[in-house]
């Protein structure tokens, strides 16, 4: 029995360092062949870095919240609507960052590397000249936005400065989307990672000290988190460029891949405007939930506002392993193998199924736990708890359709996932929740219903058109 024991222990040990080691080359900035080998190393070796850079993009939210639900809940939903709002940034952001990922990744995959760089000069172009237009119309309309988003009094009163910062400086938010989606199509998704990590480290610090005056710092209240996003942000943008006119990370950007190319620059937005849309739609989604939910006060704004950013920390990874997955799609179809791509995706989806009902599991369970942290008072804990738990049942299926989604963007196919999300969030979940909150008079707790309902919707939905097979002939 000792024999078999410490044979066991052995083959423990074994294991561990065999983890421990693969872990360690996934972090480093090592190029790697991702069209050869085995589909789940290759899968590991992407989505470590790209689950833990998801993770520091989750980190921000949490921590803004953190410090600001100390200035009590009318703060947090200044916050929350600003979010809400700021979610069609992220719609653009992440639009345009799918089709940056979608077209490098072909391209390496083909093995033209000058025409990657070049993608990524289009890129920045693009996204530099929206952030220009969103940051003044942001600014000027700051006020206006909160009481269109149904604020209260008190909120509109304390809310203006954040409003104004956030989307002032939404250059850092779409640049730092852009520029890491140029890395991981390129398969270089330490860099990414890196970059989020110097960002939210220099988030946490400030947060706490321009928030409530620390030291030598002005005491901004509920602006000085925004203030400290985007310096966070910002540094992290300034890394990435440093990175991209080296040779450090592998692809290095010279003065002819930034001229505008007109065929390059319509292929990139022939991709990215359908999946700009296809989050606009899905995102505007949640800016109506929350319209819904500001009908009952600023409590039950606070609770969706925190449940939504607990859920976005577990969300934030499992859409890393996405990313992994949409990385693997592009970059085997350009090698012309689209049975790997597909093997890929379906490997991705039993590892993010397992991994999100584990965590379901936890916010049925005890969703109050996850509450304390960010409120003291007893309603709003109650709402965040009631989002937790509804939201987190339709769980499995968003793990699965997460990962489908994610592969018709990185085969170039976005408009396949916007005409599911237009049917499955627009067409079912608004009209839903305000049946279930006004007609049914479950509250808030409809609209929480509704998100599990048409959530789990999509999935079978995106499931039943992937599996057409479609998406393997698209050229992009």
């Amino acid at each position: 029995m000792v024999a078999g024991q410490r044979r066991w222990a052995q083959r423990l040990g074994g294991q561990s360092r065999f983890f421990v080691a693969s872990v360690r080359e996934a972090i480093e900035n090592v190029d790697h062949d991702y069209t050869s080998g085995s589909i789940g190393r290759a899968l590991f070796l992407l989505a470590v870095p790209m689950v833990l850079e998801m993770g520091m993009e989750s980190i921000f939210v949490l921590v803004d919240i953190f410090f600001v639900s100390r200035l009590g809940s009318d703060a947090v939903a200044a916050v929350g609507l600003t979010e809400a709002a700021l979610t069609l940034l992220y719609a653009v952001a992440i639009g345009l960052s799918m089709g940056a990922t979608a077209l490098v990744a072909r391209r390496i995959g083909e093995g033209d590397r000058q025409a990657a760089r070049a993608t990524a000069g289009q890129v920045i172009w693009v996204g530099m000249a929206i952030s220009v237009v969103i940051g003044i119309l942001g600014v000027v309309f700051a006020s206006d936005l909160l009481r269109l988003m149904g604020a209260e009094t008190a909120v509109v009163l304390i809310g203006p400065g954040y409003t104004a910062t956030m989307l002032g400086g939404s250059a850092t938010i779409l640049m730092l989307f852009l520029l890491n989606a140029v890395f991981r199509g390129a398969g270089n998704a330490v860099i990414a990672m890196r970059a989020l990590w110097i960002a939210n480290g220099i988030n946490i610090v400030l947060d706490p000290c321009l928030i409530f005056g620390l030291g030598p710092f002005p005491e901004l209240g509920v602006t000085g988190a925004a203030v400290a996003t985007n310096i966070g942000r910002g540094i992290g943008v300034i890394y990435l460029i440093r990175c991209l006119s080296t040779d450090k990370a592998g692809f290095r950007l010279t003065s002819s891949d930034l001229r505008l190319q007109a065929g390059l620059l319509n292929r990139l937005l022939r991709v990215s405007v359908p999946g700009a849309i296809q989050f606009v739609i899905a995102m505007s989604s949640y800016v109506f939930l929350t319209r819904i939910v500001a009908s009952y006060g600023s409590s039950a704004v606070a609770g969706l506002t925190i449940g939504i950013r607990i859920f976005a920390f577990t969300f934030l990874p499992a859409w890393g392993l996405g990313n992994a997955a949409a990385t693997l799609v592009g970059q085997n179809l350009g090698a012309k193998q689209p049975e790997r791509a597909e093997q890929s995706v379906w490997m991705a989806a039993r590892w993010n199924a397992g991994f999100l009902v584990c965590v379901a599991a936890t916010f049925v369970i005890a969703p109050g736990i996850f509450a304390a942290p960010f409120t003291q008072d007893p309603v709003v804990i109650d709402y965040v708890a009631d989002c937790l738990r509804i939201v987190s049942l339709g769980y499995g299926f968003y793990a699965v359709g997460m990962i489908v989604t994610q592969a018709f963007n990185g085969a170039g196919d976005t408009d396949t996932p916007t005409i599911i999300n237009l049917v499955c969030l627009w067409i079912v979940q608004l009209p839903l929740a305000w049946w279930l909150a006004q007609v049914v008079g479950w509250g808030p707790q409809g609209a929480f219903a509704a998100i599990a309902i048409s959530d789990s919707l999509l999935a079978v939905v995106a499931v039943v058109v992937f599996r057409r097979g479609h998406w393997k002939t698209r050229t992009v």
